[in-house]
């Protein structure tokens, strides 16, 4: 079993766990006691913070994932495959002149006469 297919039947086998959960709530097979963890400020400061801490980790795993799957090569845009074939042009015009016989060398040309040309 890949990672991706357990991951999958991970998250159903949750969910369906929690559906569960709520239609023994609603069909009250059994109830949590809500009165109770409101009743108790410890009991509701650890019920936040427990809830914080988890959210803030699924929050970083959620952010890992994406990041992940942006930056997961997966070829060249059109507009970045052009920038490197212009690349490759200036390279090979680059080797050409560097190629070609330096021009000999004369006199600086006079300037026009009567100013600009």
């Amino acid at each position: 079993m890949n990672a991706s297919r357990a991951v999958l039947v991970f998250w159903s086998a949750l969910i369906v766990g929690l559906l569960v959960v709520e239609f023994a709530e609603i069909t009250r097979v059994f109830t949590l006691p809500v009165a109770a963890a409101l009743g108790d400020p410890y009991t509701l400061v650890f019920a936040l913070v427990f809830t914080t801490i988890l959210a803030l980790v699924g929050a970083i795993f959620i952010g890992i994932y994406f990041s992940a799957r942006v930056l997961r090569p997966q070829g060249f845009t059109p507009f970045e495959e052009e920038m490197l074939r212009m690349r490759a042009e200036i390279r090979e015009i680059r080797e050409t002149l560097d190629r070609a016989p330096p021009a000999p060398a004369s006199a600086p040309a006079d300037p026009p006469e009567g100013g600009r040309p």
